[in-house]
């Protein structure tokens, strides 16, 4: 039977306090991120690092002292070898951008693996560049210096993938009915943000996130949930640039306005990290109280779902039956499913 690896992408976290300077410092040094020369990136991630690195540290306090990706990536890859286990010898690789394990590390590990197919799957549902695109180019490159031959088949990209929406509406489904039992409810759907500069430079990102929110939607509406009061919204602003919007933070106050309850979503996370654990659950829940907000729940990323597990599977299943390798959706379309007119679109040359 064959040899399968499933390569599962994700942006890794420090595993210690002592580590959160070098991780911010990989992070700024991506040209993904800082598109500046290599020699102002170099001293630009440096900078940076050296700045932001006490306040990093202090968030990474409040949720023990390290990042939990790596331990829950490690679970839904797991999680995902035994949906597969029919198919063969199927072996699931989790593999970070900015901490251990890196992609030249990883690439070394499946090497001596020998698979006769590799499938690359980014555990981010809404393709940028500056997440799924930055990790692949890096996967490739690592790929490469490790002789690793077998063809790659590439899912790019899955912001309406069935498995997804349905782990999604099964989550928020009993926070949103105990909310609505004690008054009108906004739903907010949150969205790691980006500078306006990416997208407007053909980043399909902001355009998944809404088909991820509108699916979201309208699998609660088949649930019973007709009518919401519902918004998108983008969290995570740092720096002077100017960022897609409406601001998660600036919604939360206008629900406060307002006189609505919330209930948050992250649409774009599947993992817990520091972005959910304390700029959801601690900052953003201070924000909602200083703003009059009595109901404030935050709805828990998708995480080993059974839902979204099956959806990885299925995904993964298909895209070992494409008659050719190369990179394609795996949520609306088998192919690309972006419009034209986004450059940086995952299927085909981009990635």
């Amino acid at each position: 039977m064959s040899r399968i690896a499933v390569i599962l992408f994700n942006l890794g976290g420090p595993d210690n306090l002592d580590s959160v300077k070098p991780f911010l410092r990989n992070l700024f040094s991506d040209p993904a991120i800082i598109t500046a020369p290599a020699p102002v990136r170099w001293f630009l991630a440096r900078l940076i690092s050296s700045r932001r690195a006490a306040h990093a540290r202090s968030i990474y306090a409040k949720i023990g002292g390290s990042s939990p990706i790596r331990m829950q990536t490690e679970k839904q890859a797991r999680a995902l070898e035994v949906a597969l286990a029919d198919l063969g010898t199927v072996k699931v690789f989790p593999c970070m951008r900015y901490w251990h394990p890196f992609s030249d590390q990883v690439a070394r590990i499946v090497a001596d693996f020998g698979p006769d197919q590799v499938v690359l799957l980014p555990l981010y549902p809404q393709f940028s560049s500056t997440t799924s695109g930055s990790s692949m180019n890096d996967w490739h490159r690592a790929a490469e210096l490790a002789g690793l031959r077998a063809p790659e088949r590439t899912i790019c990209c899955y912001a309406r993938n069935s498995g997804f929406i349905a782990a999604q509406v099964a989550l928020t489904v009993p926070l949103l009915r105990a909310a609505l039992d004690k008054g009108p409810i906004r739903l907010l759907l949150s969205a790691h943000g980006l500078p306006k500069k990416i997208i407007a430079g053909g980043d399909p990102y902001q355009w998944q996130v809404e088909q991820t929110c509108a699916a979201l939607v309208a699998g609660l509406a088949a649930s019973g949930f007709k009518d919401l009061d519902w918004r998108v919204c983008y969290q995570s602003r740092v720096g002077p640039l100017e960022w897609i919007g409406p601001a998660t933070e600036d919604e939360i106050a206008l629900a406060g306005k307002d006189g609505v309850g919330v209930v948050l979503v992250p649409v774009a996370f599947v993992s817990e990290h520091s972005e959910t654990l304390v700029e959801l659950d601690i900052d953003y829940r201070h924000l909602a109280e200083k703003k009059g907000i009595i109901e404030y729940a935050r709805v828990p990323t998708v995480g080993i779902h059974g839902k979204f597990i099956d959806g990885l599977a299925a995904m993964t299943r298909n895209a070992l039956s494409w008659p050719d390798p190369g990179a394609r959706s795996g949520g609306m379309s088998d192919k690309r499913c972006c419009p034209d007119g986004f450059a940086a679109c995952g299927h085909g040359s981009a990635v």
